[in-house]
């Protein structure tokens, strides 16, 4: 028997910030992104309150008969204009950005996930009135979920994200012993190619607060670096944004103060040449996004990182490492768990409501960069519709 409730104010997450923790820790593999600390500050950092796009916070809380914390469903409510009445509003998630959030989920135990979907499902259908589509996320790939939630309405299933988390057990030697033949091979050419070209590296692990800004601002340059390398795969710079940049700055910084930030870098000849962003996260590290300086991309430089992170956190005695989100090679090459979960927008029942969303959709997915009504949109869009 399971109650659905709103957390109102503004003062919401801090309130349920003990609970909700203890609730998190049930978690795996745990990510960064459903902590009360990540959605507290997202919602500080990111949350639009401008004449053309208004985020109003909408945490609701899942509880059973005994009032215990199930659930925690991180919403809000974005309205687009702020005024007028062709107002169209989106219930979605925290998290509405360029990946800097790379998953968006409701928080409960796996086990808990089904009946906490079908009671939010039907919470926010007797609603309804207050939203024109809703926006899912952190759907598992497998499991009761999805079909409870295409029962409940007609879905359209967007993004699947798959995250790769790799467990640990046992030495350095011995876990290096079961990767595959061509991945024990590509370990040992980036440490030799490093050697051949005369090159002793440094690697480094920062975790003061103290120094975490400066680390934090290598990151940004090689991240911005990599980015914008023409012979290189394609990768965004997530954090091409200033506001981007000052969330991870503060978050960052909290995570350091809590013994929690682990920002692994390698340096040649008194320079970081590549740098990973790292999370721990009770018995776990999650490797969060990387930069490294285009010419040393023929040394594999990150693969070096990530492989040193890795031993660090053999030798800390730590159960596992999340490589994050992106069905990346670099990533399968490492032999992980894989987790996927999905996206999905349900239109409300009403009819007005899914004309409204209809139409806004529509007129958003024809409008071109350069348009007046394109450069309006962009200004007013939070998330892929």
């Amino acid at each position: 028997m399971l109650h659905v409730e709103r957390a109102a104010g503004h003062s919401a997450i801090e309130k349920l910030a003990p609970e909700w923790e203890r609730l998190e820790l049930n978690l795996q593999p745990r990510t960064p992104f459903t902590s009360p600390l990540w959605n507290a500050l997202w919602w500080k950092h990111f949350c639009a309150d401008s004449m053309w796009v208004r985020d109003e916070l909408f945490i609701h809380t899942v509880r059973n008969e005994f009032d215990t914390l199930i659930a925690v469903a991180p919403m809000m409510l974005t309205t687009r204009p702020a005024f007028g009445p062709l107002r169209v509003r989106a219930l979605q998630l925290i998290g509405a950005d360029e990946n800097v959030t790379e998953l968006r989920s409701v928080i409960s135990r796996p086990e808990d996930l089904p009946e906490v979907f079908a009671t939010l499902s039907d919470y926010f259908l007797a609603t309804s009135n207050r939203w024109d589509w809703l926006q899912w996320g952190g759907i598992p790939g497998e499991g009761p979920s999805r079909e409870l939630l295409e029962r409940a309405g007609k879905i359209q299933w967007g993004r699947e994200i798959p995250n790769y988390y790799l467990p640990l057990s046992g030495t350095w030697d011995e876990f290096r012993s079961r990767l595959s033949r061509n991945m024990k091979e590509a370990l040992r050419k980036c440490y030799n190619s490093l050697k051949r070209g005369g090159h002793e590296f440094v690697f480094r692990v920062v975790s003061e607060p103290e120094e975490a800004r400066t680390a934090l601002e290598t990151f940004f340059e090689l991240h911005g670096e990599r980015a914008r390398a023409p012979n290189l795969p394609f990768h965004a710079n997530v954090f091409q944004r200033e506001v981007a940049r000052t969330f991870l700055l503060e978050y960052a910084q909290r995570m350091a103060e809590r013994g929690s930030l682990r920002i692994f870098q390698l340096e040649i000849g008194g320079e970081v040449v590549a740098t990973r962003v790292g999370f721990i996260l009770g018995n776990d590290l999650y490797l969060y996004y990387s930069g490294y300086r285009a010419a040393w991309a023929q040394h594999s430089v990150m693969t070096t990182v990530v492989a040193e992170a890795i031993q660090w956190a053999i030798a800390q005695g730590l159960g596992g490492v999340d490589l994050s989100t992106g069905r990346d090679p670099s990533k399968l090459r490492w032999r992980p768990t894989e987790f996927v979960s999905w996206e999905g927008v349900q239109n409300s029942p009403r009819r007005l409501r899914q004309l409204a969303a209809g139409a806004y959709r529509h007129v958003a997915g024809h409008a071109t960069p350069d348009s007046m009504l394109g450069k309006l949109l962009s200004s007013a869009r939070r998330a892929k519709l």
